[in-house]
């Protein structure tokens, strides 16, 4: 070795505990403000000319949003995996477009009807559909832990959700009651999705920001022609003329999505999805915290109860519902 070589000075992100806070702090601030953001469009106080509106455009803001997630994953691509080629049928990113925008449009509709922690818990139990579905469909095989935290996530939306004491049936119990069922549609259309892609990486070993681009491509072509059939984009856009400031939050909701979602992706990158998934399960709990705190949504002490059985077992099936790794020899 020549006499005086000296090695180079690694760089700031190069250390893993570096990378690792940056990682946390993105994804953790990206998405609690998302979620701020979400119920403070859907569910703001919208007044004019001293008549109350509702905001009843969730089509379009996932419209908005798809075009915003696919810009990003372009440039993603562009940046970190340019010669990496794409072999996924293009229908299949269609049909799982499908699924993936209506599980949105459902999920984001509902929060005329429910609040966002109720959206949020319910949401938490995607890993039910996903596990049904790929049972049925994929033939999947699962390890015991996974059904015992499955278990606790049901058991947790459903004390959640329970509301004793009922008297007389009101409107307003039954606008709850399509606020569950646009939760459940979109459940269901989150374990097609999952199954879609589990799919797309078994057989054509998808990358995920491939995956992230054509599917949010697909979604916005539909949801183009949607918003345009049904004249929703301009009803839309004079509910925004008469309330500009919505403008500004949208612009921040859509921005905070792509950049989540980058996080995320590079969270998976350095860590691996175990990391990735303890990461955005204790996300979760803050931002129903946030929004209790700021919205003043009411939550008992059952419904604590349930949510920390929910989190629970989302966070014991990160750590222990996934199936051993394959080695190779």
């Amino acid at each position: 070795m020549a006499a005086g070589k000296t090695t180079s000075k690694p760089s700031l992100w190069q250390n893993e505990r570096v990378r690792f806070i940056i990682c946390f702090i993105g994804v953790f601030v990206c998405y609690f403000y998302y979620g701020i953001l979400q119920e403070t469009i859907t569910r703001g106080d919208y007044s004019h000319t001293g008549k109350k509106e509702k905001f009843r455009y969730a089509t379009t803001l996932v419209f908005i949003q798809c075009i915003i997630n696919a810009a990003f994953a372009r440039i993603l691509i562009q940046f970190f995996e340019g010669s990496k080629l794409d072999r996924t049928k293009s229908w299949i990113y269609g049909m799982c477009s499908l699924s993936y925008l209506g599980a949105m449009v459902s999920s984001n509709s509902s929060l005329q009807y429910v609040n966002y922690p109720t959206q949020v818990l319910g949401k938490s139990c995607k890993p039910i559909p996903v596990m049904i579905l790929g049972v049925t469909i994929l033939r999947k095989k699962y390890p015991m832990a996974k059904y015992l935290c499955v278990f606790l996530i049901v058991t947790g939306v459903a004390l959640f959700l329970y509301k004793p004491n009922k008297g007389s049936t009101t409107s307003d119990e039954h606008t709850y009651g399509f606020g569950e069922m646009l939760l459940l549609v979109s459940l269901t259309l989150d374990g097609l999705t999952g199954v879609a892609q589990d799919h797309m990486r078994a057989r054509y070993q998808t990358g995920a920001n491939h995956m992230m681009l054509n599917v949010n491509l697909w979604s916005t072509l539909v949801l183009g022609i949607v918003v345009l059939w049904t004249g929703e984009v301009w009803e839309f856009l004079a509910f925004a003329d008469r309330y500009p400031v919505i403008i500004y939050n949208i612009l921040l909701f859509v921005l905070t999505s792509a950049l989540g979602q980058t996080f995320i992706f590079m969270t998976v990158v350095y860590f691996g999805p175990l990391t990735c998934s303890i990461i955005t399960t204790t996300r979760k709990f803050f931002t129903i915290l946030g929004s209790v705190l700021l919205f003043g949504n009411v939550i008992s002490t059952m419904q604590w109860f349930g949510t920390v059985l929910v989190f629970l077992g989302l966070g014991l099936d990160a750590r222990f519902g996934k199936p051993p790794m394959k080695t190779t020899h």
